[in-house]
């Protein structure tokens, strides 16, 4: 196989992978971009193998079977332990998934930078070793290496978060913050972009491996500083940051599927954190670097609240049975789905209810809030799942001002994108985030299991209005009561 031919295949694989973006940006369209994914993953892999190939013959004698047979081994390592990972984790186990892969990326990016570093003829980047890097390649070497060692510690942090059952201190969903928290984050910086302009031109290997570990420290530091409700943004911003270290490594080895692939991320990722941070009302720059320059993500201090923020009222409990009449009574009915239906795996239940409610002439649509879940469009595919039509999901900004004409509004496992302290409290570490005003409905009703703060670490006024109602309990069993009462 010729290299002019190899391009010319990494460049198919390089469509198949802008239209696999493409269909994956719906849910109606998803199956076709998987599918286009999978093409062009299947075309990069049989070329790679091919690549492989050529350079190693042409290399030394034996050095093909050799590097062929690394490749080979390599692919049926991951190949085995993405398929059993892809069986075993379920649908509410997927962020954590995305945070985990990420991670790998990032971690493969710091070891091909390291390698090329101690062995860059082995790479092709020098004829022999002792020859001096070009400065151009060293720059890729570090660029490479610090976005991959951030990625990689960022997301371990954030497959944490994600997680939620970690006792340790980081892995909490409550921002971790602590006095000059904004200057280490900047000195730290400061140093790691001194320190890789030392090594693209001096080529200093002390200079180097200082720049890993510095990465590896910041990209702890800037993730432990964001709140749980903002962990779907971290998730994408991390997506992009993978993106750019595949980049840059592409660039290092002269590998024009990984520049675009990269790129392709990188860009997608960047443009979806801009997308989310402004539906939040996050400032961008803040987000990506911890927080840095003001005071988003940080948990108000005690004695700053004042009265106020204090829930008032008190809670009264329903029962599926007075939530199925409610329902059935109800010209309208909003639906806001979160994390706990995703943990009840409620979505066909659900789906089964808006049926039933639909065909007594009940108007039901859903309310999705740009974070919901625990990663970008993470309800959307659960109801896409379920078979539920996609023209009765609206997203925030399409249905909010519904709100206040609608009769029931149902929360099914939600917390932090329902909660009026954002509007309310200045202090709360969720202020300022658009929510969906789901108090404004003539009667609200939240399914939980408990009165436990949510993923923000913080408590829910709307628990306490009197317009509201708590239905206690698993949601799939809750909505199983419900839908049966319903059909009663």
């Amino acid at each position: 196989m010729s290299m002019n031919l190899i391009t010319l295949l990494y460049l198919v694989a390089s469509v198949c992978f802008i239209q696999a973006l493409k269909g994956l940006s719906h849910p109606t369209s998803s199956r076709q971009g998987n599918a286009f994914g999978m093409i062009g993953m299947a075309i990069a892999v049989v070329t790679t193998i091919f690549l492989v190939f050529k350079l190693g013959a042409e290399m030394a004698e034996g050095g093909a079977a050799k590097g062929l047979g690394y490749v080979l081994v390599g692919l049926l390592v991951g190949g085995t332990a993405g398929s059993i990972m892809a069986k075993r984790v379920e649908m509410t186990k997927m962020p954590e998934l995305v945070a985990f892969m990420h991670s790998m990326i990032g971690l493969a990016a710091v070891f091909i930078a390291i390698a090329a570093v101690v062995e860059p003829q082995s790479l092709g980047i020098v004829a022999n070793l002792g020859d001096a890097i070009p400065s151009g390649n060293r720059l890729e070497l570090f660029l490479g290496a610090a976005i991959g060692a951030i990625t990689f510690s960022g997301s371990v942090i954030a497959f944490g978060k994600l997680s939620g059952k970690y006792k340790f201190r980081l892995f909490q969903g409550a921002p971790v913050v602590f006095k000059g928290q904004h200057m280490v984050n900047l000195v730290i910086g400061l140093a790691i972009l001194g320190l890789g302009l030392y090594f693209t031109f001096t080529g200093n290997i002390t200079a180097f491996a200082i720049v890993v570990a510095l990465a590896f420290v910041i990209g702890v530091l800037i993730i432990i500083p964001i709140g749980g409700a903002d962990m779907p943004v971290v998730v994408s911003m991390l997506n992009s940051y993978s993106g750019w270290a595949a980049a840059a490594t592409g660039f290092m080895l002269s590998n024009d599927l990984l520049i675009v692939t990269g790129a392709l991320v990188g860009s997608s990722g960047a443009i979806l954190s801009y997308i989310m941070c402004n539906a939040m009302n996050r400032n961008f720059i803040s987000v990506i670097a911890g927080g840095f320059g003001s005071g988003a993500g940080a948990p108000a201090k005690k004695g700053q609240t004042g009265e106020s923020a204090e829930p008032q009222g008190e809670v009264v409990p329903v029962a599926a049975a007075e939530t199925a009449e409610l329902l059935r009574d109800a010209k309208s009915v909003i639906i806001v789905p979160g994390y706990g239906m995703a943990v009840a795996q409620a979505q066909h239940t659900v789906n089964d209810i808006v049926k039933t409610l639909r065909d007594k002439g009940v108007q039901v649509r859903f309310a999705i809030h740009p974070v919901a879940g625990r990663m970008p469009g993470h309800m959307n595919v659960l109801l896409a799942e379920a078979k539920v039509p996609y023209d009765i999901v609206m997203e925030m900004d399409e249905i909010n001002e519904d709100f206040p004409d609608t009769d029931v509004a149902i929360v099914i496992g939600a917390n932090d994108i329902v909660n009026p302290a954002a509007q309310d409290d200045p202090t709360s570490p969720i202020a300022g985030m658009p929510v969906l005003e789901v108090w404004k409905a003539k009667t609200s009703i939240v399914m939980k299991r408990s009165m436990a703060s949510g993923y923000a670490g913080v408590d829910n006024p709307l628990f306490y209005k009197e317009n509201n109602r708590m239905l206690f309990g698993d949601a799939k069993k809750m909505l199983d009561e419900v839908l049966a009462a319903l059909k009663a």
